[in-house]
């Protein structure tokens, strides 16, 4: 197998990885103000993912690293065509991230409803645009011969693409929802166990009309079956959902994120980004690629590194894998 070949796949993985676990507490953000009725439980709530959410940042980090290193042309033609909304999801993680931390510095309630807000708009910015660049990604920006992007913001805001950005979100909420209902007790458990089923109708609904609009446009026998399983996993974590089984509902709809993120991956493979000018133009795992030895020593450097990230991240979710005791969270996030 090729090695461009196999770092396409590998990029896929991370952002796999990135939506898999970022999906939840985006999810847990955007809850957050909702489900949370005083701030006790809107304590509880970020203290859900408290111990983890800048972690499951990282994966974003390697995710666009690894892009710049094995596809630079790849990431050349990204980073500059989606400026803007790529600067407005940094801007997001970052008010959001300095929002966990500064939220409980003072008793005011002005102060705290401050950053709530923050943490609301820091999960609900990126839930959307994520899925609207990748839904860009998969259909085809305007790319000229020299592969630059020649669009604008708006070009970007496409129906399909807007599409994608609805799913994304619709299935954060449902994957936050799900989360939240594994981890606290109480009311809040009970409102998060009910909340499932309504966020995962629309999700179900967006995941249907976005993976189909995806297969007419651009999909294969094998991102078809990635798709069908997706909503598979989907309808099978709200049936477990109804069962009251929380950790087969969180594995539902982390499962259904998985197989729709591949799905895209699948049905965009071997390009990297399509070029709707003319796919003359298309840039892809071939032609966006670093040099050979570049990328031989970016495997070696992986093969040695992946799994002690993958223990490392592991061992955090099973020493926080207790539920958070409702209202017994310190006034201080962890």
């Amino acid at each position: 197998m090729e090695l461009t070949t196999i770092w396409f796949g590998l990029i896929a993985i991370l952002w796999i990885g990135y939506f898999l676990l970022e999906g939840f507490d985006f999810g847990v953000g955007i809850l957050m103000p909702f489900l949370g009725r005083s701030d006790a439980e809107r304590r509880d709530v970020i203290h859900t993912i408290g111990p983890v959410w800048d972690g499951n940042e990282v994966w974003v980090l390697v995710a666009g690293g690894a892009t710049f290193a094995a596809f630079p042309e790849w990431y050349a033609t990204l980073f500059s065509g989606f400026y803007l909304p790529l600067f407005l999801i940094l801007v997001a993680l970052i008010v959001r991230g300095v929002a966990f931390e500064y939220r409980n510095k003072r008793p005011e309630p002005a102060w705290r409803r401050r950053w709530d807000a923050a943490i609301f708009f820091g999960s609900l910015l990126p839930a959307v645009l994520w899925g609207v660049a990748f839904g860009n990604i998969v259909a085809g920006v305007p790319i000229d011969a020299q592969h630059h992007f020649t669009g604008d913001l708006f070009t970007l805001l496409n129906p399909y693409a807007l599409l994608g950005g609805l799913t994304t979100l619709a299935l954060f909420i449902t994957h936050g929802a799900a989360f939240l209902a594994l981890k606290t007790e109480g009311d809040l458990r009970r409102r998060a166990n009910a909340l499932v089923l309504r966020a995962g109708l629309v999700a179900a609904v967006a995941a249907v009309l976005f993976l189909g609009w995806t297969e007419v446009r651009d999909g294969d026998p094998g991102s078809a079956v990635l798709a069908l399983l997706a909503a598979g996993a989907l309808v099978g974590g709200l049936v477990a959902n109804r069962a009251g089984r929380e950790a087969l509902t969180f594995a539902g709809t982390g499962l259904a994120i998985v197989l729709a993120v591949a799905c895209l991956f699948v049905a965009l493979f071997p390009d990297v980004m399509p070029s709707s000018t003319d796919p003359a133009f298309s840039l892809t795992t071939t032609n966006a690629a670093a040099t050979h030895y570049t990328l031989s020593i970016m495997t070696v450097v992986a093969v040695i590194f992946t799994p002690l990230v993958l223990l490392y991240q592991g061992w955090t979710y099973w020493v926080f894998r207790k539920r958070v005791a409702a209202g017994r969270t310190p006034t201080t996030p962890g």
